[in-house]
């Protein structure tokens, strides 16, 4: 929910106020702020059901920041329904009025203008059946390796983490103290490499592209243009937008591409791979690594 009244005299007062919260009442918030978009539409019932906490609990925090009780904490929430404000503002009114804010509202209004279109242009041109014929490739492969070096090393190594949770045979590369071209030494045509690099293009990456064709492989390439030379080999081609206001490109549609392919990976693969994540976020349970709600 995007309505900056709602934003404004509800939601924020939830973060303001945690710390005095009770720890039944902390569960009622965070639900609230995780899904501010039920509270219109639900009673305190079933609201409460949904949350794991008793009806009284949503009445007490309630009360607890400011309201008189839920109804008038909920109030908020439906006038926003009924103004339809709870669509994504108008663009244009928005960013203009971050541009008048401040010193820095022209740079913030221009970055975030920046973020959407490369957002809405990077997947405007890709369809459903591209992302599925990759997915394919990539499930039906021995292994895949994931290729980025400077900005697009930590989301070549992001991708690969996320898919590792359920699968296997994902590798990140370079690895440390090696070279893409010698990690890819053994790869053949049963492998699938996806690659990615954007203006400057990289040379060590358009070299492995070269190599993986050379030996048989499957490529996936991620660029910012047509004619990028590892689109120009690639066997599937995915062009991102990556325009800023900065110096750098942005990464923000490599990011939304990776994490959406891996989705359709996970939606084309045996139902194993569910059973694999939910055994592999146990097991972080088990061992302490995730700090767990509050009972």
């Amino acid at each position: 929910m995007n309505d900056t009244n709602v934003s404004n005299t509800v939601l924020d007062r939830l973060t303001d106020e945690w710390d005095a919260l009770t720890p039944e009442a902390q569960k009622a918030a965070r639900y609230v702020l995780e899904n501010p978009a039920d509270v219109g539409v639900s009673t305190v019932r079933e609201i409460a059901l949904a949350a794991r906490v008793k009806p009284n609990t949503f009445v007490r925090m309630a009360r607890q920041v400011g309201f008189e009780g839920y109804d008038d904490f909920r109030e908020p929430f439906r006038a926003a329904i009924r103004k339809g404000t709870i669509s994504f503002p108008d663009r244009a009114r928005w960013l203009q009025d971050i541009r008048k804010s401040d010193d820095l509202g022209g740079l913030y209004a221009d970055m975030i203008g920046a973020t959407i279109r490369n957002i809405e242009e990077t997947f405007a041109a890709i369809s459903a059946e591209d992302l599925k014929a990759a997915a394919e490739a990539i499930w039906a492969s021995r292994s895949v390796y994931t290729l980025g070096v400077g900005v697009n090393n930590a989301n070549a190594r992001n991708f690969t983490y996320l898919a590792s949770t359920g699968m296997t045979q994902f590798h990140a590369i370079p690895r440390p103290g090696s070279v893409a071209t010698d990690d890819l030494a053994w790869a053949d045509g049963r492998d699938v490499l996806i690659a990615m690099t954007c203006r400057p293009y990289r040379a060590e990456v358009i070299e492995a592209v070269r190599i993986a064709r050379e030996q048989g492989m499957t490529v996936v390439g991620i660029s910012d243009s047509p004619a990028s030379p590892i689109i120009l080999s690639a066997h599937h081609r995915f062009v991102v937008a990556a325009d800023t206001p900065q110096f750098f490109p942005s990464s923000v549609s490599t990011i939304a591409l990776l994490e959406t392919l891996l989705s359709f990976v996970i939606a084309v693969s045996s139902e194993e791979i569910v059973e694999r994540v939910e055994k592999f976020h146990q097991r972080r349970h088990q061992l302490g690594i995730y700090q767990d709600d509050p009972e």
